[in-house]
C-alpha cells in the first residue's frame, strides 16, 4: 500500500458531489490498462472512497450506488480513474515530471547509439536535445510511450540508431555467481572451459554496451570481453 505522503488524489465530480481516492501515481497507467495486474492494496493509500479526503467526509451508501451502481471498492476506483482526474500539488507534479524525464533519458541512452561512432549518446546530450525540441514530459503517460514520442522528435536533432551487439565474456570460476546473476536474462549461450573459467555470449542494445561491461568488471576484476561481429 502506497504511503499517504507519496499518494496523489484522484477525483471524480458527478451529481453535484465529488468522490476522491488516494492512489499510487506510478501504478495508475497499469491499472487503467488492466485492473487485474494491480491489487487495490498496492494502488490505494486508504481503502476508502471519500467526498473530501482532507476533511474526512465519506459518501453515503445510497450516494455510491447512485453514482457507481455499487458500493464495491474496485468498481468505484475504476470509474474514478477512468472518468475522473488526478489532482497534483505543484511539488508532486514537479517531482513526478523530473523522475519520469530522467527515466525517458536513461532509456534512450541505453537503447540508442550514434550511428557514426556506434557508441551511446551521453545522457547530457540527450537531455540538451530534449530541451532544444522543448519536449514536455507528461507525469501520467508511460515511459515507453514517451520514449517513442521523444525519439521521433529527436531524430532531426541528433542521429539515433537502434542496434544490438553481441558480447562474449570470460570470467574466472570464482566470479561466476555474481556475473551470472547479473547477465542471466541476457545470455544466449554459455559454457565452462578447461581452465576453469566460465564464458558466455549475450546480446544487448548498443547503448547498453559500456554500462554492461562496467557492471561485469565491478564483479570480476579479471574479466575479458570481446565484441563479436
Amino acid at each position: 500500500m502506497v504511503s499517504l505522503d507519496d499518494a496523489v488524489l484522484a477525483r471524480l465530480e458527478k451529481g453535484g458531489s465529488r468522490y476522491e481516492i488516494l492512489v499510487d501515481s506510478e501504478l495508475v497507467d497499469t491499472w487503467k490498462a488492466d485492473p487485474t495486474k494491480v491489487s487495490l492494496d498496492d494502488l490505494l493509500a486508504t481503502s476508502e472512497v471519500w467526498n473530501d479526503v482532507k476533511s474526512g467526509d465519506r459518501p453515503t451508501t445510497d450516494a455510491l450506488v447512485s453514482v457507481f451502481g455499487s458500493t464495491d471498492l474496485q468498481i468505484c476506483v475504476e470509474k474514478i480513474l477512468n472518468e475522473g482526474s488526478i489532482q497534483l500539488t505543484t511539488v508532486q507534479r514537479k517531482k513526478m515530471v523530473t523522475e519520469k524525464r530522467t527515466r525517458v533519458i536513461h532509456q534512450i541512452a541505453t537503447t540508442a547509439t550514434d550511428p557514426k561512432t556506434k557508441l551511446p549518446h551521453p545522457h547530457t546530450r540527450i537531455e540538451l536535445a530534449l530541451d532544444e525540441i522543448k519536449f514536455s514530459v507528461d507525469p501520467f503517460l508511460s515511459v515507453e510511450r514517451q520514449v517513442q514520442d521523444a525519439i521521433q522528435l529527436l531524430r532531426p536533432v541528433i542521429p539515433l540508431a537502434f542496434i544490438t551487439v553481441r558480447l562474449a565474456f570470460k570470467v574466472p570460476g570464482k566470479d561466476y555467481g555474481g556475473v551470472h546473476h547479473l547477465l542471466r536474462e541476457l545470455i544466449m549461450k554459455q559454457e565452462w572451459i578447461s581452465d576453469g573459467s566460465w564464458v558466455c555470449v549475450i546480446e544487448v542494445p548498443g547503448g547498453m554496451k559500456n554500462e554492461i561491461i562496467g557492471q561485469v568488471a565491478s564483479r570480476s576484476s579479471e574479466v575479458s570481453v570481446k565484441e563479436l561481429d
